[in-house]
């Protein structure tokens, strides 16, 4: 029972502040709208068909099925008949409207999401933000790799990247993909000794972006026991952390694979952590009759158990914007210099993968989620400024240009414009949504990955120890 409320809690989350953020910029719209009398045919949240609508002082109100977005519809504006529907011809025409009111309501629903981040912001600032506590230090380094070579070993910390001052593994893959070359500088700190190398990053398969060829220090955990197998004679179960084999820390899945193919037939300790007790068990890799390499019939995944510590006040308004602004230019950036970068539409996310994301993060703490909003609310202001027909820049160019002429646009060109250009942004939506369905394992993975949240003056569960 308590599962299935707390699913319908993330649902309603979901929908709830998902919808809040797209309400607040098409209210923008309307709000601006009546202020400059212009005329209002309908009010929807949503494309596609109605799911529900009523009528009110002469204003059609719907909700729609297909939640990407939402619309005003303002006939003395260019609207765009793939989104919002046709006018009815019989309808009377209404006088035309100036390039100032066009621009002013425009403007309004970007500028209303903007708003509504700080909003957020300050109600972050208040109740506080979940940090995870992820410091950029290094784990396992094959020792027959180029950065190996280089002098890097596990423990050192890359302080960083491409120029960019980093302090987490998130701050080292954000700088990197986002890089214009394959080949980064990056600084690595060992005892407060700084050391400059340049890393070739390599394409992540599953991921698609470019990373380094370097792991965070973390301990391999248990997700499958096969039967009858050593790692089963042993008692190794589901969601043992590795800690050591054969004496030697272990920092990464594949340096615990290695260790395991080169000890065939060899009874050797593994050191595991099971809740809160550490347990030396004794297992005896079996020998692969083709390659004569050591196994033991386990899958490794990532301990997924990710530790935050609560700031509290948390960053204030201020800070936390300019982050997403910064994000934000940074990965429009990227994507203007895709062939350096490698960064394409294909890696962005769709409303599938904005809600996977938002789910993931109500799942963990409330204020996750109300972070990753001020990101989407500044995202949706500043995606909607861009000089495109259908989107809010689109028609402040086309009022521009209008009041620069002196003269409308003609009317059916427009329109014209502004419907392909429709069609693009929901060509657009479904393209980027089908890369989402084929990140669903790793949205899975974000889903159900373990957290734990410590608060100012409480102390949290511990975590396995880092391996030294």
């Amino acid at each position: 029972m308590s599962e299935f409320l707390n699913y319908l809690y993330i649902a309603a989350g979901v929908l709830i502040s998902f919808g809040a953020a797209v309400f607040v910029h098409e209210y923008g719209h309307f709000w601006m709208a009546r202020r400059r009398g212009l005329k209002i045919e309908e009010f929807a949240i949503g494309f596609g068909p109605k799911a529900y609508s009523w009528v009110k002082d002469g204003i059609l109100y719907s909700l729609r099925w297909i939640p990407a977005g939402g619309f005003v519809k303002l006939p003395q504006m260019i609207t765009s008949e793939a989104l919002e529907g046709s006018r009815n011809p019989s309808e009377e025409p209404l006088p035309p409207i100036s390039p100032w009111s066009k621009i002013l309501v425009a403007f309004a629903g970007p500028f209303m999401n903007v708003v509504f981040a700080f909003v957020i912001a300050t109600a972050i600032y208040v109740v506080g933000l979940p940090i995870l506590v992820n410091p950029s230090i290094i784990g396992y380094v094959d020792p027959n790799s180029a950065e190996a070579k280089l002098g890097i070993h596990e423990g050192d910390q890359i302080v960083e990247v491409n120029g960019k001052p980093v302090n987490s593994w998130q701050d080292v893959q954000m700088a990197t993909v986002l890089a214009r070359t394959n080949v980064l500088p990056v600084v690595i700190e060992l005892d407060g000794v700084r050391t400059t190398h340049r890393l070739t990053a390599k394409i992540n398969p599953t991921l698609g972006w470019k990373v380094l060829n370097l792991e965070p220090r973390d301990h391999p955990e248990v997700t499958r026991v096969l039967p009858k197998m050593p790692g089963e004679r042993a008692g190794l179960r589901v969601k043992d952390v590795i800690l050591s084999f054969g004496g030697i820390p272990i920092a990464a899945r594949e340096q615990l694979i290695e260790l395991i193919r080169r000890h065939p037939d060899i009874e050797t300790e593994i050191m595991v952590a099971r809740a809160n007790e550490r347990l030396a068990l004794k297992v005896t890799p079996a020998a692969d009759p083709t390659t004569k390499k050591g196994f033991v019939g386990i899958e490794l995944g990532i301990n997924s158990d990710n530790v935050y510590v609560v700031q509290r006040p948390g960053p204030n308004p201020w800070a936390q914007v300019a982050d997403v602004w910064e994000k934000t230019v940074g990965t429009l950036s990227a994507l203007a210099h895709s062939k350096q970068t490698g960064v394409g539409l294909k890696d962005l996310s769709g409303p599938i993968g904005i809600f996977a994301m938002l789910s993931g993060y109500f799942n963990t703490d409330y204020r996750l989620a109300l972070s990753f909003l001020v990101l989407l609310n500044i995202n949706l202001a500043i995606l909607n400024l861009l000089p495109v027909p259908v989107l809010d820049g689109g028609h402040i160019l086309m009022a521009i240009i209008e009041r620069i002429r002196r003269r409308p646009l003609s009317v059916r060109v427009m329109e014209y414009t502004t419907t392909a250009f429709a069609v693009l942004l929901i060509s657009f939506l479904l393209y980027v949504s089908f890369h989402d369905t084929k990140r669903f394992r790793l949205f899975k993975t974000f889903f159900e990955s373990g957290s734990v949240i410590e608060e100012p003056g409480s102390k949290a569960p511990a975590a396995p120890a880092p391996a030294r």
